[in-house]
């Protein structure tokens, strides 16, 4: 049952994990973000893969979420831990917080979002109605409960098609539509996932409040920060998750 860890923004390296080799998968959908490093975490073997490439240059909107999820199943991955940058939009999704969504709601467009598309011999419908993994799910917040981090245990994810950030209109659209957070990478990743059979479940680091909460324009530097602080959660949990799987 191998483990792989995608990260997003902010976590394009694994700390304390040590590197046994790097591998580049050349898949039926093209070239995946990167070479998907294996290694060792706290004495567990993982596979890692940056999601936006480990120079962080590829947006959301270009990432080749299809190679990225095959590559991973390819090399034997059986669970998929996936680390993303978002923003809050519900009060308790504050600024440097950890959250685990439960459901997602799809706002991209004109990405590639299904394995199920060509030479078919049959019409394949997946099942999406819990979106992440259950099991995986409560992994994640045991795991956060025993190093006693202040999680957010569920959530609607709103996935958008980036790589611009929302104008406070949308953002105000996304709260009717009961999203508690927001972010560019959730979809097609998270179905993708489902559909060939992955348990997926992902943590949440919330970088800034959504557009026109609080009345004021977002500040990168500020995003940076909140970042920097939530990765540091980040690795503490899969300091705590990982040696469970």
């Amino acid at each position: 049952m191998s483990i792989a860890i995608i990260g997003g923004t902010g976590l394009t390296s694994l700390h304390g994990l040590e590197i046994d080799h790097r591998e580049m998968v050349h898949t039926p959908y093209g070239e995946p973000s990167g070479p998907i490093t294996h290694g060792h975490l706290h004495g567990k073997a993982v596979m890692f893969l940056a999601r936006h490439g480990y120079g962080h240059t590829i947006p959301p909107h270009k990432v080749n979420y299809r190679a990225n999820v095959w590559a991973l199943k390819h090399l034997g991955a059986s669970r998929v831990l996936a680390v993303a940058a978002v923003g809050g939009i519900t009060p308790a999704m504050e600024p440097a917080r950890i959250a685990f969504p439960d459901q997602i709601i799809d706002y991209t467009w004109s990405r590639d979002h299904t394995f199920f598309d060509e030479d078919l011999t049959h019409v394949t419908h997946v099942d999406f109605t819990h979106p992440y993994d259950r099991d995986l799910r409560e992994q994640l917040i045991a795991a956060a409960r025993s190093i006693e981090l202040d999680a957010v245990e569920s959530g609607t994810y709103g996935a958008t098609q980036g790589p611009r950030l929302e104008t406070a209109a949308e953002i105000r659209r996304l709260r009717r539509d009961g999203c508690d957070l927001v972010g560019m990478t959730g979809m097609p990743e998270t179905v993708l996932a489902r559909e060939l059979g992955l348990a997926y479940a992902a943590s949440a680091v919330v970088a800034n409040w959504g557009a026109g909460i609080g009345g004021a324009e977002i500040d990168m530097g500020e995003i940076e920060e909140n970042l920097r602080l939530g990765m540091e959660k980040i690795r503490d949990l899969l300091g705590a998750v990982v040696p469970r799987l």
